[in-house]
């Protein structure tokens, strides 16, 4: 019985995370949550008592899923190599994962909704680029600015993901390898503005 009333949970947070990804909170029908999960009203206040409580699980989802891929990339040498591999690796995860995209989403929507999904990242990226060793790539100046970039830079490629899913089109990695090319570039000013360009590229996500 606790398996099957898993099943049943599991089922209503993809629907849900579909339906959320694609329309929004406001916009998001429970109806149409059931039918595509293929299950009852009944059963979906069983178990959520509302489209809010509803909406928070799938956050939930999303936000483990975000902490669990930061916890996966290398801790590069270069704390700029591992923000750029951080940044990849949570491009292709929006690709890849609906219920990261409608965390994403439901973030910016509902604020005090449940986990901020930019809270399973952001303060990363700082935390890492903060710790940077004097010789390191960034004066003290720049690691501010190198972060926003980082930041703005993923937030784009979740906009241009959205954008394909609102026109009923599948991600197909292209976001994610211009993602790849922007860094190479930044990474070659980077390198042409210190005296010997050293370290491995950043091994892309994909």
């Amino acid at each position: 019985m606790q398996e099957r009333a898993a099943r049943t949970r599991q089922a209503l947070v993809c629907a849900a995370a579909r339906e959320f990804d694609r329309n929004g909170y406001a916009a998001s029908s429970l109806a149409r949550i059931t039918r595509s999960a293929g299950i009852s009203v009944g059963a979906l206040t069983f178990h959520f008592a509302s489209k809010e409580d509803l909406a928070a699980e799938v956050r939930v989802h999303g936000h483990a899923a975000t902490v669990a891929t930061v916890r996966t990339v290398p801790r590069q040498s270069e704390a700029v190599l591992w923000v750029i591999s951080l940044t990849l690796a949570l491009a292709s995860l929006l690709e890849e994962d609906v219920a990261v995209r409608a965390a994403a989403r439901l973030s910016r929507e509902q604020p005090d909704g449940g986990p901020d999904w930019t809270s399973a990242w952001v303060p990363a990226i700082r935390e890492r680029l903060g710790r940077l060793r004097q010789d390191e790539a960034l004066p003290g100046s720049a690691r501010v600015v190198f972060a926003s970039l980082a930041i703005h830079l993923l937030t784009g490629v979740e906009a241009e993901i959205r954008h394909s899913v609102l026109r009923d089109q599948s991600p197909d990695g292209r976001p994610t390898a211009r993602l790849a090319r922007i860094w190479d570039l930044i990474q070659q000013g980077l390198a042409a503005g210190r005296p010997e360009a050293d370290g491995p590229t950043p091994r892309r996500h994909r």
